[in-house]
């Protein structure tokens, strides 16, 4: 049998970017909840991975953060999504749309 988590995983590496974006539109979130609500997904990632991720949206201006203390440790990090961010994230679902579109169409009978 074929693993399909490693057959698929360049495409879900991809995808990444949609997947925490659509995470983070749901409001303000630290990192520990981004890999609590993409944990038994397909887009499950390690810390590891994210926390590189959400450095380079942040310096692509689609992410902001602010720190805040905590009660539990020490202060953490939560990100929102930017104005540019939002746009985005509009534009992957347009072109997501099209994808899927363009993928029915192939696969139709001519």
């Amino acid at each position: 049998m074929i693993n399909t988590d490693n057959l698929f995983k360049p495409l879900r590496r991809g995808l990444l970017e949609f997947a925490v974006l659509t995470t983070m539109s749901t409001g303000r979130h630290f990192a520990g909840d981004v890999v609590e609500r993409l944990a038994g997904t397909h887009f499950a990632s390690p810390e590891g991975t994210l926390y590189p991720l959400l450095s380079k949206m942040r310096r692509d201006g689609l992410l902001d953060h602010e720190w805040e203390e905590s009660e539990s440790g020490p202060p953490r990090k939560y990100y929102r999504v930017t104005e540019a961010g939002t746009a985005r994230l509009g534009q992957l679902n347009v072109y997501w749309r099209k994808l899927d579109d363009t993928l029915k169409e192939l696969g139709a009978t001519p």
